[in-house]
């Protein structure tokens, strides 16, 4: 009890920095789970071990992303719950729809679906595809309901158990080879499931109980925007980042794709434990302050402090990326760390930009949304077209983690001029996170930059990654 009360008093005292820091907290200490035993993963698994697990989890993820064809999305939106439960049910519906069709596909031409993504081996294990489905499409429709209650820390646990359940299996069943990989991530996502499912009937039962068909319709109706326009959008974005495994397994080798999961899942670390728990706050809060008037102030402040955060751990990457790499999963590891450094940039302007995508929803802006991942989702295709054409996998990385930078920089200015900010905070804001992240990252700078040998670049590392923890902890605490 007395250790509750030491963390609830040391959590910001601001609202939305509060409930921001109890979905960071869950998603950290899962993510710590997932980070801290991929060393150990890495050694246990192969690269191309790896490869099967991404081009299943892409897979997984492009489909999941339409399993309840993103009617998800306006469950926090009505202000009357009866409505809302509704949304559900209808929400519940489509899920298992999408997962019913899904294991017809597969068992008609599951080896075909194989073959083409250049992956033999995965078609024994495609009927974990609409097993994985259910409790995945499942979790995101309560997920959206604790949003709309503000049950933040329910959401925490729950991802912290998933981690768990995850990493358990992978690490219990590796000599069972690769389908422990991906066993593991189907219990993963059905973890924390039911405790969401739960909460949600136990305290509004009487409001999910009244729910009747008509009611289903009515929310159909209502809200169509989401499946015609918001599912496109969610399949544009979900492929842009679920493709690359399947487009490098397919041009290049499985290799290559599980390369790129290991790289990728270390940059998109601080978009999952924050970038995430800031959009699912700042989705419960964008549509009040919209109401309000103050939705502009709210975008500065966010942008700025995701901006903070963000762009000092992307300058390190840049600098010892192939080092940090082979120093923690191996030397089979570095070209992951090559591919880090292309992809450093991009992923931090996801961090700052991703969270602010839930204004489309928000602003029902839904068709602008459609048409910006359609453009992020056909610049990375023709990037990895022009690397295999090449047959150059780093031209490829490098094309693609580039355009989607530049894509995602297009989007903030779409944001701050949508919500009548002028671009040029955008600028000032960016360029004082970056003066301050040179400063911090100083110390590992200089070591490359005069070529010192590669024993010293540790401490260099060290000190940088000191003075940055540092500068978070201010920005935590006058937050």
């Amino acid at each position: 009890m007395q250790r509750y009360q030491y963390l609830k008093k040391h959590l910001p005292k601001n609202r939305f920095a509060r409930n921001v820091s109890i979905l960071a907290g869950g998603t950290a200490m899962g993510q710590g789970i997932i980070i801290l035993t991929s060393p150990l993963l890495t050694r246990l698994y192969s690269p191309e071990d790896f490869g099967l697990l991404a081009v299943y989890s892409s897979l997984l993820g492009i489909i999941g992303v339409i399993v309840s064809f993103r009617y998800q999305l306006a469950i926090p939106l009505p202000e009357a719950d009866e409505e809302a439960a509704n949304v559900v049910v209808l929400s519940l519906l489509m899920v298992l729809g999408v997962c019913l069709f899904t294991g017809i596909i597969i068992f008609f031409w599951g080896q075909h679906i194989a073959d083409l993504v250049n992956s033999p081996a995965l078609a024994g294990y495609l009927w974990l595809l609409p097993v994985g489905l259910l409790p995945l499409g499942i979790y995101q429709v309560f997920n959206y309901w604790a949003i709309r209650t503000s049950s933040f820390s329910a959401i925490a646990k729950t991802k912290l158990s998933q981690s768990l359940g995850m990493v358990i299996v992978q690490l219990a069943g590796y000599m069972l080879g690769p389908v422990a990989l991906l066993v593991g991530r189907v219990l993963g996502h059905a973890a924390g499931t039911a405790s969401l499912g739960m909460l949600a009937v136990r305290e509004r039962w009487e409001v999910f109980r009244s729910v009747r068909t008509e009611g289903v319709i009515r929310a159909a109706r209502k809200y169509k925007r989401f499946p015609i326009y918001s599912t496109w959008e969610g399949v544009f974005n979900t492929a842009g980042m679920q493709l690359p495994p399947l487009l490098f397994a397919a041009l290049f080798n499985a290799s290559a794709a599980g390369i790129y999961m290991i790289a990728h899942r270390v940059l998109a670390l601080p978009a999952t434990l924050i970038g995430r728990a800031v959009a699912d706050v700042f989705f419960s809060r964008a549509s009040e302050e919209r109401r309000n008037g103050n939705l502009a102030s709210l975008v500065v402040d966010i942008h700025e402090k995701l901006a903070n955060l963000a762009i000092p751990l992307a300058i390190v990457l840049i600098f010892a990326g192939p080092d940090m790499f082979t120093l923690v999963f191996g030397s089979e590891w570095r070209q992951a760390g090559y591919f880090a450094q292309w992809m450093a940039p991009w992923m931090c302007l996801v961090f700052i930009a991703s969270p602010l995508s839930t204004l489309f929803a928000v602003l029902e802006r839904q068709t602008q949304g459609m048409v910006f991942q359609a453009i992020l989702l056909a610049t990375r295709v023709c990037s990895l077209l022009v690397g295999a054409l090449y047959n150059d996998i780093r031209l490829a990385i490098a094309l693609f983690a580039t355009g989607s930078a530049l894509c995602w920089l297009s989007f903030l200015v779409w944001v701050f001029r949508v919500t009548g900010n002028n671009v040029c905070l955008l600028l000032i804001s960016n360029l004082k996170a970056l003066a301050w992240s040179i400063l911090l990252v100083s110390p590992l700078a200089l070591f490359y930059s005069l070529g010192c040998t590669s024993i010293l670049w540790l401490p260099a590392l060290t000190l940088s990654f000191v003075l940055v923890a540092g500068r978070y902890a201010f920005l935590l605490k006058k937050a």
